[in-house]
């Protein structure tokens, strides 16, 4: 049988083709799916976690355990260790020219090999006086090696001093403690030395990169109160996970405090969706999901093609081989095909990736997109292509040889609602439905993947092993449109109706493809209006314009000038009222006017109305239920409203409440600033572009002119090239699906061969032989299309509830242009690959094709 097994792969390669091609796409598409994973964790490593992306492990400090000086040299000592990186970043601001500029200033590593970024001319500084600037900086402030800049600490890097944002904080001004004006900030000339490459970290956007030695930093800021992290580079040969328990045993850090960058990354993931990694859960529910997706169409292709040869396999029997011996020559040639398709399915994958990656890395602004190929992509191609195919040609051999030769040479009963394999396929399938129907609902509303995905799964297959319940129907039903296409149309019809297994397997090879790409269009849809509106949260106002504490206040010609300027969408005042106090904090209120507050802010959550005052989310005060709001000498009692971010600054309604007048001792630590909302199609360039416009336009230095807009088009690059990337598999997955329909139709074709035959004896011409097939296929390809288009926007919409619903609101967006352009496709590829096997039948003449078995 080996030698049957051999010679059926040899002398009917056309059939395996076929087969091939499925199996290597629906590899492919797992693989890619599994290094889309890791190449989003390479990714958000090289962007989030660029700083210590090149260590190997990474220590942190906690709010109780700072990391020290003392730290530093504990961490270099600890066995194991051969270099560690003290990260220091602090704000200052940079003078350059005419133009003063908020900046971060790290000291540089003394191990190149944990220098975070590259260098793009010049020479890393080494000395006191010298720094390193990142290339968009140097374009826009004309920098150049040898260039001389002014480096001003912490108290002139933002105009109420402290800095102008955190480490990790979105730059938009929040609540600013009543404090006594701080002494004049140290200022230190130093030359550039070297131009160096712009971080991709998205906390990092907006703000100029310099990177000098130590001493610099220490002139500028003062002596080091604290790290922000410790990166190792481990020797070769020391074990990870022993390493990092000693380095937390040598800062005194608890467990959990020393991971690796890809941990790290992880951990800062969590932080921002609300302590859950939903990007690392989203994208394997979606392997999840391309597993199953390919499994049927796999199983779907093959068993049409094995139950295409039942009689040739019992012709066999009848000349003296076993049942077992056919069984194990089937298994041997879906092995051979099965192994050779996922080899070139895994490569297949790992090139389309590498083509993707590289094109995106083209871009300056997913310059950080990075490839990752894991093992387990590798491993799991190849084994699960293998045993797919091996699986899906099982039951069709095993059903060959189950029965007697002679009577398997006879032509079989489908299973159907009228036979006992019909009926136990329909009731499973709909235990399924009903069983998974729950399961996803009950996902979608608890948030919860684990049960939402394997339910989804289930309700899926339910429907495919139900679809002969329903598919033949509604074809038929849609049939009546093509009745006037006369005996092609009335043929179409009747086949449909009368050969129900043979219009579900060709209407599921589809409707599994439109189902996926419909789910991932309306589900990416959806989770980009929820991060969308997480972030809108997160960063509420785009840029923020900082006048001096007892300067004069904007005047209407500058707030004119900066308005009209392009890419600004709408400019308001906020003036300080007052003070406010709650939970034992005194804090500096401000007014803005309801309509101003209705223009720039989304959320209705942050507006104040009349008899509320709106306080940073997170402080003691906003912990109060109630406020109290002293202006002009008379107190108020006001409710308590919390805002969605930090970043926020205590807000009244100008309605309510006047601005304070001359003379208030508010007006002598606060000063009037403007909100800004920019158009929110500018890219990071065109932000920094028009940050220069609107400090001009103000006539305040630039660094006066900071928001989380910059940041938020950052973040958004990141979520991006996540999507593009997975965009990018539906492409493989219409492929998958086209295949799966050109399969089944190629095989019913042969399948009918003596039947067309017999049509075309009775008189059916050749075009109008063609044309029932035509019309076949687009009815069954239509009707596919239709009900894989609900049921994509149905799991689409549960799938990105139950993935995001645990940190923002989601809120199903239908992308209907979208949608219905799939189901045009999906009519056009029935169409099309109707075209062949089509032509294959007409081609034939009536006495051949009647002659042939």
């Amino acid at each position: 049988m080996l030698h049957v097994a051999l010679s059926q792969l040899r002398n009917h390669s056309r059939r395996f083709i076929a087969i091939t091609l499925a199996v290597l796409l629906a590899v492919a598409f797992l693989s890619a799916t599994l290094m889309v994973n890791a190449s989003a964790q390479a990714s958000l490593t090289a962007s989030l976690g660029q700083s210590y992306a090149k260590a190997d492990l990474v220590a942190s400090p906690t709010n109780s355990v700072a990391l020290t000086a003392e730290s530093a040299a504990a961490a270099a000592r600890t066995p194991g260790i051969a270099a560690s990186y003290p990260l220091r970043r602090e704000m200052v601001a940079v003078s350059a020219g005419n133009a003063t500029v908020a900046a971060t200033l790290r000291n540089t590593p003394s191990s190149a090999a944990l220098e975070p970024l590259a260098l793009v001319s010049g020479s890393w500084p080494t000395a006191a006086g010298q720094v390193a600037v990142d290339a968009k900086t140097a374009a826009a402030r004309h920098l150049a090696v040898g260039s001389t800049v002014s480096l001003l600490g912490n108290s002139a890097a933002s105009p109420q001093g402290g800095g102008a944002k955190a480490e990790g904080g979105s730059g938009t001004q929040g609540a600013a403690p009543i404090a006594a004006p701080t002494a004049a900030p140290p200022s230190v000339k130093a030359t550039v030395t070297g131009i160096m490459a712009a971080s991709a970290d998205p906390q990092l956007s907006g703000l100029a990169q310099l990177a000098a030695a130590a001493s610099t930093v220490d002139a500028v800021s003062g002596p080091v109160a604290g790290y922000a992290t410790i990166a190792v580079k481990l020797a070769p040969g020391t074990n990870v996970a022993a390493a990092a328990t000693a380095l937390e045993s040598a800062l005194k850090l608890p467990a959990g405090q020393v991971a690796t960058p890809q941990q790290l990354t992880t951990n800062t993931v969590k932080s921002f969706t609300g302590g859950s990694d939903h990007l690392t859960i989203v994208l394997l529910a979606f392997a999840a999901v391309a597993l199953l997706v390919s499994g049927l169409v796999v199983s779907n292709t093959f068993s049409v093609l094995v139950a295409q040869r039942t009689r040739e396999l019992a012709l066999l029997r009848c000349v003296g081989a076993s049942r077992k011996q056919v069984r194990w020559s089937v298994i041997l040639e879906a092995a051979v095909v099965g192994l050779v398709a996922s080899v070139l399915g895994v490569l297949a994958a790992v090139g389309t990736m590498a083509a993707v990656v590289g094109l995106l890395r083209q871009n300056p602004d997913y310059a950080f997109a990075t490839l990752g190929v894991p093992a387990s992509s590798i491993i799991a191609g190849l084994v699960v292509g293998t045993l797919l195919t091996v699986v899906a040609a099982l039951v069709p051999a095993r059903s060959a040889t189950r029965v007697a030769p002679l009577a398997a040479l006879r032509p079989a009963d489908d299973a159907s609602m009228h036979n006992a394999a019909g009926r136990i396929r329909l009731g499973l399938g709909i235990a399924l439905i009903l069983a998974g129907g729950v399961g996803l609902v009950a996902g979608g509303l608890k948030a919860s993947l684990l049960l939402a995905v394997p339910s989804g799964a289930a309700s899926f297959v339910g429907i495919i092993l139900a679809a002969s319940l329903f598919v033949p129907r509604l074809v038929a039903l849609t049939g009546h449109l093509a009745r006037p296409a006369g005996v092609p149309g009335t043929m179409a019809k009747a086949n449909a109706v009368r050969n129900p297994r043979r219009t579900t397997a060709t209407a599921s090879a589809l409707l599994i493809g439109v189902t996926l790409v419909t789910m991932m269009m309306t589900g990416a849809t959806t989770a980009r209006q929820a991060f969308e509106s997480q972030l809108s949260n997160h960063f509420p106002v785009d840029l923020t314009a900082m006048a001096v504490p007892g300067a004069p206040a904007f005047t209407d010609a500058e707030l004119a000038k900066a308005a009209a300027l392009p890419g600004v969408s709408a400019v308001a005042r906020l003036v300080p009222v007052g003070t406010v106090t709650a939970g034992g904090q005194e804090l500096a209120a401000y007014g803005i006017a309801s309509s101003d507050a209705a223009r720039l802010l989304g959320n209705s959550g942050n507006r104040p109305a009349p008899g509320t005052v709106v306080l940073p989310k997170g402080s003691q005060a906003a912990k109060a239920g109630t406020a109290s709001l002293v202006d002009a000498g008379k107190a108020t009692q006001l409710s308590v409203r919390v805002a969605t971010t930090r970043e926020f600054p205590p807000l009244v309604t100008l309605d309510s409440f006047p601005a304070a007048t001359a003379g208030s001792p508010v007006l002598s630590r606060t000063a009037e600033q403007l909100w800004i909302k920019v158009n929110p199609a500018l890219d990071a360039n065109a932000l920094s572009t028009l940050r220069t416009e609107l400090a001009s336009a103000l006539h305040v230095d630039e660094n006066q002119v900071d928001g989380a807009v910059l940041q938020k088009v950052m973040f958004n690059q990141v979520i991006n090239t996540l999507l593009l990337v997975v965009t990018g598999l539906l492409a493989v997955a219409i492929v998958i699906a086209l295949i799966g329909v050109a399969n089944t139709l190629s095989l019913s074709v042969l399948e009918r061969t003596r039947e067309n035959s017999l049509l075309r004896a009775l008189g059916l011409t050749r075009g109008q032989l063609r044309g029932m097939l035509a019309l076949e296929a687009v009815l069954i390809a239509g009707v596919a299309a239709v009900i894989g288009s609900a049921l994509g926007v149905l799991y689409g919409w549960l799938g990105a509830q139950s993935a995001l619903g645990g940190f923002t609101t989601v809120v199903a967006v239908v992308p209907w242009a979208q949608v219905l352009l799939v189901v045009a496709v999906a009519a056009a590829a029935g169409l099309l690959a109707s075209v062949v096997p089509a032509h294959r039948a007409a081609r034939l003449s009536p006495v051949e094709g009647l002659a042939m078995d």
